[in-house]
């Protein structure tokens, strides 16, 4: 039987960004404590967590005292290195397992792993240099979309390409790194799947909801999301099997295109994702409190919608419309604690709740 964290145990959070402060803030209802570790200075979650260590993830005192001071460890963004991580699973559990950051944080390895599901994926082709480029385009046409293999995320490190003679141009721009060719997909709409798998094998997943992005950034999700019954169906169980197959524990964000042919995979994230916040008010148990109960190895929550929700990112100067949105009856604001606001920056989100019957 797995252990389950008792009250007061400490369940450590890499990265300090919105989503490990709500991490913070859901681990607190059910009697647990947080310590954050953060390289950057002011981060959101430090402002809530017990408490914050603020280093390198090259420092490896810093990593060493962290992790003796936590009873699991888990993380809000993919970009941990490899080294820090091999430092902290020598002395305590990370959740999820270090086999879905492997695939996530690499694209290319990420598509050959849904492929090998049996799932589906854009076309795609590995790119290293300007003539494989140029062979890709000529196999998968335009346009299309070169996107670097790692760090990329909010619409940074892609460029898209319209034309062949825009391939050296495209290298360049992404500095010559490794990257993968996309080919288009001719979608109708974007909808993701936050879906959780419990310590004992159990899976929960969240109706899936609708995307709307806007210069790489998700501004909306709309939850009913627009779709048939059985794609809805279909979105939930190709969540599971991912999650199956990774013996994953915790929260996955599993983005997808709706198309003619079905479910495309777009991407996955082994982690909360910031197309689940609708569930903070549309569900008993939200995308936040599911986490925590996985990693802790508790049984999993009660993830049934109650009501439709409409999330809208509140970003740069969104920030203007609060004291508006805090005036209307059916809004729900979730602010950041960012005390700088910048465009493109993700400050805050208001959900738009209308309950159901």
């Amino acid at each position: 039987m797995h252990d389950i964290l008792p009250a007061g145990a400490t369940i450590g959070i890499l990265g300090g960004g919105q989503l490990g402060r709500m991490l913070s803030v859901a681990a607190a209802r059910l009697g647990l404590t947080t310590h954050v570790y953060e390289p950057g200075s002011n981060a959101p979650a430090g402002e809530v967590a017990h408490a914050i260590t603020t280093a390198s993830y090259e420092d490896e005192s810093a990593l060493r005292a962290f992790a003796q001071s936590v009873d699991v460890v888990t993380y809000e963004f993919e970009n941990v290195p490899t080294s820090a991580l091999d430092l902290i699973e020598s002395l305590v559990p990370i959740r999820p397992g270090r086999e879905a950051l492997r695939i996530s944080q690499d694209r290319m390895t990420e598509k050959d792993f849904l492929t090998g599901l049996g799932l589906h994926v854009a076309p795609y082709a590995p790119v290293n240099d300007l003539v494989e480029l140029e062979a890709a385009l000529e196999m998968l046409g335009t346009p299309s979309i070169l996107k670097t293999r790692r760090f990329g995320y909010d619409g940074k490190g892609q460029v898209r390409i319209t034309a062949a003679e825009e391939a050296a141009g495209a290298i360049v721009e992404i500095a010559g790194v490794p990257a993968i060719l996309e080919g288009f997909v001719d979608f109708s709409a974007e909808i993701s799947v936050i879906a959780a798998r419990g310590a004992d094998g159990a899976v929960a997943c969240y109706d899936p909801g609708e995307n709307i992005h806007s210069e790489g950034i998700l501004r909306q999700t709309c939850v009913p999301a627009a779709l048939p019954t059985g794609l809805r169906t279909d979105a939930v169980l190709l969540a599971g099997r991912i999650l199956n197959a990774l013996d994953y524990v915790g929260v996955m964000g599993v983005e997808l295109f709706v198309t003619s042919q079905g479910l495309l995979v777009n991407e996955i994230a082994p982690r909360v994702h910031n197309s689940g916040h609708w569930t903070q008010n549309g569900c008993v148990v939200d995308q936040f409190e599911q986490h925590i109960r996985a990693v802790a190895g508790w049984p999993l929550g009660n993830g049934k919608r109650h009501a439709d929700v409409v999330m809208e990112n509140l970003i740069g100067d969104d920030m203007e419309r609060v004291p508006e949105l805090a005036a209307r009856s059916d809004a729900a604001l979730h602010l950041y604690g960012k005390t700088e606001t910048r465009p493109g920056r993700k400050m805050g989100h208001v959900n738009l709740v209308k309950p159901l019957g």
